[in-house]
């Protein structure tokens, strides 16, 4: 007879545990989405954007066989005003 109570204390035991292994799955499954919501976020605005990043894609591809000469120089002036901005940024003391 007490083999049976000592069985039923034991199941009781493992449903207890799975019970709090669920608890603390679902608070880390809560957890992971609030910290990767950001990342969500960002993706959902990419995939949105896809049609119009195709669309620019070609015209730019276009635009850059008919003058090829014009978009380096917007390149270069790109790539240094990126540059300049970066370090203007580094000289700045840090918050």
């Amino acid at each position: 007879m007490s083999s049976r109570h000592e069985r039923e204390a034991r199941i009781h035991e493992l449903l207890n545990t799975v019970q709090q292994q669920r608890l603390d799955l679902s608070a880390a499954g809560r957890d992971w989405l609030e910290n990767t919501a950001r990342y969500d976020r960002g993706w959902l605005t990419l995939v949105s954007c896809r049609r119009y990043l195709a669309i620019g894609s070609s015209a730019l591809a276009i635009w850059s066989v008919r003058s090829p000469n014009r978009l380096l120089r917007i390149a270069k002036r790109g790539f240094g005003l990126w540059s300049t901005w970066r370090m203007i940024k580094s000289s700045m003391p840090g918050r």
